[in-house]
């Protein structure tokens, strides 16, 4: 039980699942150019941690500047092979009702799936689990995962409490610049993504780059306007005299 970083693997886009309304859908059906795909793998009758995780999630998406559907998509998906698409549709509710935000519902999407498949994908991007037959319950580690918009693994993001900042800047990165603003570019060159911690940390060298560079430029700037300040004195000088 656990999780191992397959950092840049290819996830397979061909594998087959069911959504929430019962159709039969390809993992591949949610990644479209330039949108990032956040996936998490849960089962929907936990009692515990896998709740956690999909309310840090919403909490987190509420503060981002991108919405599920425009700018990136969510899959969830039960390691359950027993668990039904009704009952996918209705944690959908739950947690698009926690998230605030009905329109989502078309970039968050509830699977469920038969067991080659699910393993298949478990496996792919390093997420062990274990089911207990005298509990009926699942043991599995907590955290969720960003894909690029091409099928390939960017972060991993560990626990049941997600930096809204971290994930912000994780999903402009994976589609590569072309969601964000400039703000988000120039923090992207300050920071860099930690995979030991699932968390963006300082980047000291592209810091003092930038604090230099804005050096350079005030006082630039400050010499050009003494210069002229010199200039516009001394002709006013000369046309006096």
């Amino acid at each position: 039980v656990g999780i191992d970083q397959h950092l840049n693997a290819p996830v397979p886009l061909d594998l087959t699942f069911t959504d929430e309304q019962g159709k039969t859908v390809k993992l591949g059906d949610y990644f479209h150019a330039g949108e990032p795909v956040i996936l998490n793998l849960v089962y929907y009758h936990c009692p515990m941690l896998c709740s956690e995780v999909m309310r840090g999630l919403a909490i987190a998406m509420k503060s981002l500047p991108f919405q599920p559907g425009k700018q990136f998509q969510v899959v969830t998906l039960s390691v359950d092979p027993r668990e039904t698409p009704q009952l996918a549709a209705s944690k959908k509710a739950i947690y698009l009702k926690e998230l605030g935000d009905p329109s989502a519902a078309a970039g968050w999407h509830f699977l469920t799936g038969r067991q080659p498949q699910i393993k298949a994908l478990a496996d792919a991007v390093g997420w062990h689990y274990r089911y207990d037959p005298k509990t009926d319950m699942y043991a599995h580690a907590a955290g969720i995962l960003l894909v690029t918009p091409e099928g390939r693994i960017a972060q991993y993001y560990y626990g049941v409490e997600y930096s809204a900042r971290d994930l912000r800047l994780g999903i402009e990165e994976a589609s590569q610049n072309k969601i964000g603003s400039l703000a988000d570019e120039v923090l992207l060159f300050c920071c860099r993504y930690d995979p030991t911690t699932g968390r963006y940390g300082a980047r000291i060298a592209n810091i003092l780059k930038l604090a230099g560079g804005t050096t350079v430029l005030v006082l630039g700037g400050g010499l050009i306007l003494l210069f002229r300040k010199e200039k516009h004195d001394q002709g006013n000088g000369r046309g006096r005299a």
